[in-house]
C-alpha cells in the first residue's frame, strides 16, 4: 500500500472561469512539481478537455481521471469521475442535451476552449457552460452512478453552488460517494464540518482555476496501491486496506 496524493477537481480552459494558463502540458507540470499523482479533470458541464489530460499525463506518469462538474437546476455543483474517457464524454453529452442554449460572453465569462495534448486549440465552444442543466440534484447524482462514476458533492462549506449552501442541511441517505470541503479551512473549521457530516468520507480539493490554486497541501492523501479509479474507490469506501486520510492534520510528507 502506498500514500498518495489526489486533486479530484480542477479546471482547465474549457470552463470560462478558470485562466487561459490552465493548458493540458501546463496543468501537468504543474502537479508534477506538487508530486500530486492522481488528479480529475472537472470542468463545467463538459468533459471535452479530459482526453488532452490523459494523454498530457501519460508523458509525466501522473494518472488523469475524466470528470465533469455538473450545476443542476437549484445551482448546485455535483462533480462526477468516470474510469474511462467515453464515459464521461457520454455523460457530457447528456448534459450538454438539458443545457440552456445560452449563447457565451467571452467578454463577459471567459473564452471555452477544446483543445489538445500541445495546447492546439481544436474548438471553441459557443453555448454558456457555467450555468444549471435541466436536472435536479438528486437526478445528476443517479445519472453518474448509472454511468459506472463517483459523484462527489463539493465546496459543501462555500456560500454559493454548493448543496449545503442552496437546500441546507445534507440529509443522511444522500448517495453521494464523498463530500469535498475547501482547502483555505483552517484544520478547526474542517474538523467542524467533518462532526456535522459524520457518514461518508471527506476529501479536500484545489477546484483550481489557476495554476498557483494546485498545490499539494490542497489535495487528500489516499492509501492504495496504485493511483487508479478502482483503487480510489476501494479507498473511498474504506475496503481491503485502502483508506482516505483525514488532510488537515497531516502535515506530513507521506513520500518520507
Amino acid at each position: 500500500m502506498h500514500p498518495l496524493w489526489a486533486d479530484l477537481h480542477i479546471h482547465t480552459v474549457l470552463s470560462p472561469c478558470a485562466e487561459l494558463e490552465m493548458g493540458a502540458p501546463d496543468i501537468i507540470e504543474r502537479c508534477r512539481q506538487e508530486e500530486i499523482d492522481l488528479i480529475a479533470i472537472t470542468d463545467h458541464n463538459s468533459a471535452r478537455n479530459a482526453k488532452a489530460l490523459i494523454e498530457a499525463g501519460k508523458l509525466a506518469g501522473i494518472t488523469v481521471l475524466p470528470g465533469v462538474e455538473v450545476q443542476s437546476r437549484e445551482d448546485i455543483h455535483v462533480v462526477c469521475i468516470f474510469p474511462e474517457i467515453e464515459k464521461a464524454l457520454s455523460f457530457g453529452e447528456w448534459a450538454w442535451g438539458l443545457l440552456p442554449r445560452i449563447p457565451n460572453r467571452p467578454d463577459i465569462f471567459g473564452m471555452q476552449l477544446v483543445i489538445d495534448a500541445q495546447n492546439n486549440i481544436i474548438d471553441e465552444v459557443e453555448i454558456l457552460l457555467v450555468q444549471g442543466i435541466e436536472a435536479a440534484v438528486d437526478e445528476i447524482i443517479r445519472k453518474g452512478h448509472s454511468m459506472g462514476g463517483l459523484v462527489i458533492l463539493p465546496h459543501l462549506d462555500r456560500p454559493s453552488f454548493s448543496y449545503t449552501a442552496v437546500l441546507g442541511i445534507l440529509p443522511e441517505d444522500i448517495e453521494a460517494d464523498a463530500l469535498e470541503l475547501s482547502c483555505r479551512l483552517s484544520e478547526g473549521e474542517a474538523e467542524a464540518w467533518k462532526k456535522k457530516l459524520p457518514n461518508l468520507p471527506i476529501i479536500r480539493s484545489s477546484d483550481a482555476h489557476r495554476l498557483c490554486d494546485i498545490k499539494r497541501k490542497c489535495a487528500t492523501p489516499i492509501l492504495a496501491d496504485a493511483p487508479t479509479f478502482d483503487e480510489l474507490c476501494l479507498a473511498l469506501n474504506g475496503e481491503r486496506g485502502r483508506a482516505v486520510l483525514w488532510p488537515w492534520v497531516l502535515d506530513i510528507d507521506l513520500r518520507i
